[in-house]
């Protein structure tokens, strides 16, 4: 497939696709439910920074919006997409599918990377057959699967298809056969997937921005989660909802701070990754970083999200933030990036690849 060659941004015209929160929870779902999708203030921080970046932006909505807009004629240049969707296993490849399908180009990772990162049991396979330290792990598709082999107590369980911590608790943290049977049964049944199963990391915990493609990739911050008095070091769906009040964010150089972005830069590479997301880990009984998640489509609330959060603390507002991710998507796609705004300088470039 050959694209054309990208205008400038000033007649770039961006579709924008995303998950309403409110859109969801005015048809009966809980605020669990629809803990991944999207504020109207995250829409309108994207599409404020795209604007001043001197594009012209277009709002489409979810999937089903997107499949009525394409089968009505519209058709954008590119495709600045954040949707998160809320139903079964290829809920996050949904929209990449439908773009490739109709050969229109689009920010952030492509079908198979998403549903690659949203299975955490399977991403782990392909990350630990990529030679990149991960827990130890097994997967409990249903109750019969609870007396075959795992790995040695205490053990971390959670649902292997969820993120923004739901299904993760102070119960998730386990060290006896009677706790363990009881948790995964209860995530079998109130999030009706499989339960990932993992040998439990007692150390520190971190998260790594990354910008970019191929040997351009970048991290661009690496931020610890420390977990404030009296909060249970588990990062949580609690946890992340109340974060002001129960962790601090803490930016991190020095060795440390190499150490998980080189990691972060290997995971980004193995699982094909694209444009910009996050890679989790926590450190193990020797100190040394093991890979956790990725979220090729790491939230975007210029306030409230990790990323913008860790991009801010190195020196990188929210404007450049979309900027640095307009720019790798555009030399990704077209071969070359295109004119906007902001001064480039060596502040994306916080580790070199």
């Amino acid at each position: 497939m050959v694209f054309p060659l990208s205008p400038g941004a000033n007649e770039m015209k961006i579709g924008l696709t995303y998950d309403l929160r409110s859109e969801y929870l005015s048809l009966g779902y809980t605020e669990e439910d629809t803990a991944e999708l999207d504020k109207t203030e995250t829409i309108e921080g994207i599409e404020i920074a795209l604007h001043s970046l001197g594009y012209q932006t277009e709002r489409i909505g979810n999937a089903r919006s997107l499949m009525m807009r394409l089968f009505n004629g519209n058709r954008w240049d590119l495709v600045f997409n954040i949707c998160e969707g809320i139903f079964g296993d290829g809920r996050e490849s949904l929209v990449p599918a439908i773009l490739d399908d109709w050969q229109i180009p689009y920010v952030f990772s492509g079908a198979a990377t998403m549903a690659l990162t949203l299975n955490k049991e399977l991403c782990k396979r392909v990350v630990r057959d990529a030679g990149i330290p991960t827990p130890d792990f097994c997967l409990v598709r249903c109750i019969h699967d609870l007396d075959k082999a795992k790995p040695a107590f205490p053990l971390f369980l959670k649902p292997v298809m969820e993120g923004s911590g739901k299904g993760i608790g102070e119960h998730s943290l386990v060290w006896t056969e009677e706790e363990y049977r009881t948790v995964c049964q209860h995530l079998l049944k109130r999030y009706d997937q499989p339960v990932l199963v993992e040998s439990f990391l007692p150390g520190r915990e971190f998260t790594v921005g990354v910008c970019g493609n191929g040997e351009d990739a970048r991290v661009i911050g690496v931020m610890e989660v420390v977990f404030k008095k009296d909060v249970m070091d588990v990062y949580s769906y609690e946890n992340k909802q109340n974060y002001r009040e129960t962790v601090e964010y803490r930016n991190v150089e020095g060795a440390m701070a190499e150490k998980c972005g080189l990691l972060a830069l290997k995971v980004w590479e193995a699982t094909g990754s694209r444009d910009s997301g996050r890679v989790d880990m926590k450190l193990n009984e020797t100190g040394e970083p093991e890979f956790m998640e990725i979220n090729p489509l790491a939230g975007l609330n210029y306030k409230d999200s990790d990323l913008p959060i860790l991009a801010r603390m190195n020196g990188i507002n929210f404007t450049q933030l979309i900027d640095a991710i307009m720019q790798a998507a555009l030399k990704r796609i077209f071969g070359k990036e295109t004119h906007s705004f902001i001064m480039h300088n060596e502040q994306y470039s916080y580790y070199p690849a």
